[in-house]
């Protein structure tokens, strides 16, 4: 009986650290689950260890939830390019609307996701996100988030995100949302004459959206004007610092919704942008220029430290 017990104490803790160590989803069947979605439903609720998930390329058509029992896990696709979980949800369809149209959604804290892409493919048809996020210390890196109107949703006042080397694309407001978000190196790529951002920044959060050394780019057209942002909510906090911008971004910079009394909350300021939209000479009267030594303070270190201090970077 002692032997028969060991050796099934044995067996579970194998499976259980196989759990916990490494799993591969592989929609051809070779790998441990053909989902994401089934891979991260077999994960322990709050394992006290990192969680490797790594996705062989394909094309996954799911609609995936990491729920707030579930932290620590790192997502590894194979080839960014070619490792898409997609979905085409949109908010006029079955009345769903825009905040349960996502490919996914993440709940739970200290996620990471790398080398994939993350897409909406419902096309032109109103708000259809792509990424909904709501924990907090998540990290995107070298990823792909493919959509039109809504591509990013931050959600939530003290969830902060950490994007670098990303491709971001949409049309209308397609990154918008309450986090306090860090995006570095990446290239925004506006489809329409619209809106980039659409902030809701808290009033108690001294920032939100900080987009440091992006690439700006448009769909092409020499007639495109894109605006930076326009704020979602009162005291809406954007910075774009050191970023390249297209011909694509209007003289103007930025928009108040329509409503002149936002003019007195946003805080929408730029630093040392350069190219043919980076101009300042026509940008609205409500937005500033940062000096060198207020810049200097739009570290992660400093945006993110919150209640507790978190750095991604490091």
């Amino acid at each position: 009986m002692k032997k028969f017990l060991i050796t099934a104490f044995l067996s579970v803790m194998a499976c259980v650290t196989h759990a916990m160590d490494h799993i591969t989803v592989d929609k051809q069947g070779s790998g441990d689950f053909k989902t994401l979605q089934a891979a991260i439903n077999s994960i322990r609720v709050f394992a006290p260890d990192t969680t490797r998930i790594f996705i062989k390329s394909g094309h996954y058509d799911e609609k995936v939830t990491i729920p707030a029992t579930h932290h620590k896990i790192l997502i590894v696709g194979e080839d960014k390019e070619k490792t898409v979980i997609r979905y085409n949800d949109y908010a006029a369809k079955d009345d769903m609307g825009t905040f349960r149209t996502y490919t996914m959604r993440i709940q739970g804290s200290e996620i990471t996701l790398e080398n994939l892409t993350i897409e909406n493919c419902a096309g032109r048809i109103g708000q259809a996100v792509a990424l909904h996020t709501e924990g907090d210390r998540l990290v995107f890196r070298n990823c792909r988030f493919l959509g039109n109107q809504d591509t990013i949703y931050t959600g939530g006042g003290n969830s902060r995100c950490y994007y670098e080397n990303c491709y971001i694309e949409g049309t209308t407001d397609y990154i918008f949302g309450a986090a306090i978000c860090f995006f570095y190196h990446c290239e925004l790529k506006s489809k329409a004459n619209s809106y980039l951002t659409a902030a809701s920044t808290e009033a108690a959060v001294p920032y939100g959206y900080v987009f440091y050394r992006c690439r700006l780019t448009g769909d092409g057209s020499p007639n495109q004007r894109v605006y930076l942002g326009r704020p979602w909510r009162p005291h809406a906090a954007v910075a774009f610092i050191e970023c390249e911008m297209g011909p694509h971004i209007r003289p103007e910079g930025w928009h108040n919704w329509g409503k002149e009394e936002n003019e007195a909350t946003a805080r929408y300021v730029e630093y040392k942008n350069y190219g043919p939209g980076a101009s300042t000479e026509g940008r609205v009267a409500w937005s500033r220029q940062l000096s060198a030594q207020e810049a200097a303070d739009y570290t992660p270190e400093n945006i993110f430290r919150i209640d507790d201090p978190w750095n991604p970077v490091q």
